[in-house]
């Protein structure tokens, strides 16, 4: 039979999946990487430079959104309604008496969802990483921060992370490569109310450059960070890591290939991947490693599709557990008009960052922290279209004037918080829903518990008192997910842990049972942490993973 041609075969291109086949790629094995969305060229398909950009959104045909379904979601009960999601112009966003599914935003193309995150750049809290041992809740990693901490440190000098130079609650060796952004006019006036309510913010870590680094130039704070950037100084996977594999010239990128099955062999091993390629032909290729870094909702469904008679329950599902404790973006965002002119449509989102009750204990009364954010650009409250339909109401010349008026003046804080498993929080396969190929659609399970309501309402309450203290009107909107299941990150469908019983992979990403099978996302966490950015993180994981591949392969064990 066939040899493989490639040493590590990858699926995804995202965060895992880039920092996989560059680590692998640089230590001289040979990679094929299969994506299934597009390749973009920033300079070309980010439209900012447009007349018509606030119309644009991201580039088409990219988001999650559409291909995944939903479960019936909970009933709302009237004794949260003070977290139901509002609008002045159109009242309750959510009029309905269930929580709505409003879908997953997740993006297909090369780069993954890092194309159109905003940078944020963040090591995970320590103590959110022993939250069954301290909590009884969720489960312990099998890595501890200093095990990562070496990891944490190459990838922010590989992508270009700015901030502080010292995070009290995250150690680390060496300060970050580049300086913190200085922030907005905007966020200046939260960091002052929030001063007043005895707040901490400080600089956000960000993979967007503040100064000339690695080729690329700096920001210039056009706040248009989640439409694509064109000027390449957002650390996306693509600019970054995905540059340096192909640049090794030991890593084959193929985009529109979409892989629809995992073919488990004798021994223990995956033995091939089969997909559909960009032109529509099905093409089969044998492997020696296979990486899975499709996401935590796309990543459970390839497994799952993938069961065979010698894996009847799904691909690496001997535990029971693929698919299982899903956990999402908790999250909450308020907005309000300012009487002041802060020009709030521009300057870097999320510059600053309030890690006051980010700890798992910092919030009385409640399991799981959170982290306070300016939120006015991922609120996509830019432009004058916003202004005009979400803003100010009315029509005509008047209400011309009053969008001019307020242009520049929202002022918009948020919070996302930790997301705790629940056994009616999971993915699974749909058993009516199918995509072009015939192939069941993932369908997600979402029920937030009492915890996460609470800690939801720790959250509002505290937006709306810090929009308040910044001198702000009332706010014009607010909205969360209590009733809305719209999530960018989730995580935990594939846990790692040390106990083939209770999880799926081990603290390499490893698979307990198939000797060549390796997930590399974020469905390998066992806990969300208090509301920071996965990316980085998984990143680290990755890396951490790519090295021991390396070793193996020189060993001649892969």
């Amino acid at each position: 039979m066939k040899e493989p041609e490639h040493d590590a075969l990858v699926i995804g291109s995202g965060a895992g999946g880039a920092t996989m086949a560059w680590a692998l790629a640089e230590r001289g094995l040979r990679v094929l990487l299969l994506e299934a969305g597009p390749a973009y060229v920033p300079e070309r398909d980010y439209g900012l430079d447009q007349t018509d950009w606030e119309l644009r959104g991201f580039v088409d045909d990219v988001e999650g959104i559409g291909r995944q379904t939903a479960a019936p979601l909970q009933r709302l009960d009237p004794a949260w309604d003070d977290l139901r999601s509002m609008s002045h112009v159109r009242g309750r966003v959510n009029p309905g008496p269930r929580r709505r599914y409003a879908g997953y935003r997740h993006v297909r193309g090369l780069g993954g969802s890092t194309l159109h995150f905003v940078g944020e750049a963040h090591r995970l809290n320590p103590q959110a990483m022993r939250m069954r041992t301290r909590f009884g809740v969720a489960a312990d990693w099998p890595v501890t921060y200093a095990e990562l901490e070496p990891w944490y440190e190459r990838i922010e000098r590989v992508i270009g992370v700015a901030g502080p130079a010292a995070e009290a609650a995250r150690p680390r060796r060496s300060p970050l490569p580049l300086p913190p952004h200085p922030p907005s006019y905007a966020s200046q006036r939260l960091v002052t109310a929030g001063r007043a309510l005895g707040m901490t913010w400080v600089p956000n870590t960000l993979a967007a450059l503040s100064r000339p680094y690695d080729g690329r130039p700096p920001c210039n704070y056009c706040a248009g960070c989640a439409r694509g950037c064109p000027r390449r100084d957002k650390g996306s996977v693509d600019v970054t890591l995905l540059r340096r594999a192909a640049e090794s010239g030991n890593c084959l990128i193929r985009t529109g290939c979409v892989v629809t099955h995992l073919d488990p062999g004798e021994d223990d091993r995956v033995q091939a991947v089969s997909y559909v390629d960009a032109e529509g032909n099905v093409q089969r290729e044998r492997v020696r490693t296979v990486v899975v870094a499709a996401g935590a909702v796309e990543t459970p469904r390839l497994l799952l599709l993938s069961a065979s008679p010698r894996a009847p329950g799904g691909l690496g599902n001997e535990s029971g557990l693929v698919g299982r404790n899903l956990m999402e973006t908790l999250s909450w965002s308020a907005s309000a008009l300012h009487p002041d002119r802060l020009g709030s449509h521009r300057g870097l989102p999320s510059d600053v960052i309030c890690w006051d009750w980010n700890a798992p204990d910092a919030i009385p009364g409640v399991v799981g922290g959170c982290r306070f954010s300016p939120t006015t650009a991922e609120s996509d409250l830019l432009g004058p279209i916003a202004y005009a339909s979400r803003v100010v109401d009315g029509f005509g010349r008047g209400h011309q004037d009053a969008v001019r008026d307020a242009l520049g003046r929202v002022l918009s804080v948020g919070a996302i918080g930790e997301s705790l498993p629940d056994p009616g929080s999971f993915v699974d396969l749909d058993p009516e829903a199918r995509d072009a190929h015939g192939q069941a659609l993932a369908r997600i399970h979402s029920h937030l518990g009492v915890r996460e309501l609470e800690r939801l309402r720790f959250m509002a309450r505290t937006c709306r008192d810090l929009l308040a203290a910044a001198g702000a009107e009332a706010p014009f909107e607010q909205t969360g997910t209590y009733d809305h299941f719209f999530s960018t990150h989730v995580f935990g469908t594939c846990r790692m842990g040390t106990d083939p019983a209770t999880s799926v992979v081990d603290g390499f990403g490893c698979s307990h049972r198939w000797k060549n099978l390796v997930v590399a996302d974020a469905s390998l966490f066992p806990s969300s942490g208090g509301g920071e950015a996965p990316s980085l993180t998984i990143e680290a994981l990755a890396l951490r993973s790519a090295d021991r591949l390396a070793r193996r392969a020189r060993r001649r064990e892969l």
